[in-house]
């Protein structure tokens, strides 16, 4: 018992430190990205076999974007809060020019079904995937500036224009197709309500407005109601409508405790559809089995504890806005994409952030985390207890010539004389 009660009050005291949030989100970062890498490299096995690719056909294009994103990552985890807020309004109207291009014959490409990418000749971009920073930067800004000024009391002051603008977000994204990413931008929006405190009927009405659009959406278009039906699936259906909702469950269940091993898994091999990219996590379970896709889960949980106490941990309006967007826009992805893997959720083609393959994907995600790194280092205590590692770092190369010195010399000292024969 007093071991126990040494462990818990040692752990309280790691995580009650001010820089474990910096390093939560750094390391679980970190251990998503590279085994993610490992995972599309897995999966991808049989695309590239029936395409003809090099084996590492899309690692590597994995691995160009996890580089490019890791230095949009330390640009703004280095970056000033000022300089973030300054880029909430260029970020955003630079996403609503692209969200534009994607209609223009030409430069907008369809893929799946979905037009949601700009072809510019070397490489594809989704910009939807950007409205989700877009939407992080512009509305933590906004929010925090009418609460400077004292009108968030006022309803039309709390829904206009962060309602109006967001759903011209969707509405664009919409056009494309894309209902994954337009369900996570409704997460984040009521996520900054509820963080800005929106009461209660507020939540009812606007969640009601949500819920008769998204079933217009649902049945209006075949696709997406046959998707619907799928939630749930245990059996085969004469049509093949939930063919891949239930080989990812047949992953899930071919893996058992620890998995059949790593690029030993078989549903990929044309049985699941996607296996690298919408439905990795059903592959990671079919060759990591129960203990590896627990892992994955640990990873986005310590990840989502990080973000909520940076949301927490601040008096800054902007920061507390911005970090709890950005931490709801990780954590509802994840949770779509998991959940349609699961069965649990319609396949809505989301990306299981910092881990399927897709280089947009990546790159936005990686701005996410380098948001909330710069705001986990802005705090006073991280900036603390940073300056402090920074000084003892530089004195140590000072006191490591300096101390053996000092003893040579106090040895000498104190070294009694020898006795005269």
């Amino acid at each position: 018992m007093a071991r126990a009660r040494a462990f818990r009050a040692r752990f309280r005291y790691t995580l009650d430190r001010p820089l474990t949030p910096y390093y939560l989100i750094l390391g679980s970062t970190l251990l998503l990205v590279v085994l993610g890498l490992v995972m599309v490299f897995s999966a991808s096995q049989s695309v590239v076999t029936d395409n003809h690719l090099p084996m590492t056909f899309f690692f590597r294009k994995q691995l160009v974007a996890l580089l490019l994103g890791a230095v949009l990552a330390t640009l703004l985890a280095r970056a000033p809060v000022k300089g973030l807020r300054a880029l909430a309004y260029p970020v955003l109207f630079g996403v609503l020019a692209g969200l534009a291009l994607v209609a223009v014959p030409g430069i907008g490409t369809q893929v799946n079904g979905n037009r949601n990418w700009i072809s510019l000749g070397f490489f594809q971009i989704q910009p939807s995937e950007f409205a989700k920073l877009a939407l992080v930067l512009w509305g933590a800004d906004l929010l925090a500036r009418k609460q400077r000024t004292h009108m968030l009391d006022q309803w039309k002051h709390l829904l206009v224009p962060l309602v109006p603008g967001t759903v011209l977000l969707m509405l664009l994204i919409m056009i494309g197709g894309d209902m994954g990413t337009t369900m996570v931008l409704v997460g984040m929006l009521f996520g900054l309500l509820w963080m800005v405190g929106a009461p209660m009927r507020l939540f009812a009405a606007t969640l009601g407005i949500a819920v008769v659009a998204c079933t217009a959406l649902i049945i209006t278009v075949p696709h997406r109601l046959d998707r619907l039906g799928c939630v749930g699936v245990t059996r085969p259906d004469p049509n093949l409508n939930c063919f891949q909702a239930l080989h990812g469950l047949y992953a899930f269940a071919a893996g058992g405790p620890f998995g059949s091993g790593l690029g030993a898994g078989v549903e990929k091999w044309g049985q699941l559809p996607e296996a690298h990219t919408d439905f990795i996590f059903a592959a990671t379970g079919e060759e990591l089995g129960l203990v590896g896709t627990l892992s994955v889960l640990g990873l986005f949980a310590a990840l989502g504890y990080a973000g909520i106490r940076v949301a927490l941990g601040t008096k800054d309006p902007f920061v507390r806005y911005a970090a709890g967007a950005a931490t709801t826009w990780i954590m509802a992805q994840a949770v779509v994409n998991l959940g349609s893997a699961l069965g649990l959720l319609p396949i809505a083609g989301v990306p299981l952030p910092l881990f399927s393959y897709g280089g947009s994907a990546m790159l936005s995600a990686m701005c996410a985390i380098g948001v909330l790194l710069c705001f986990a280092r802005s705090s006073p205590g991280a900036k603390a207890a940073l300056a402090a590692r920074s000084s003892n770092s530089r004195l140590r190369p000072v006191l490591a010539r300096v101390l053996p010195r000092r003893r040579t010399t106090a040895r000498k000292a104190i070294r009694p004389p020898r006795r005269e024969r």
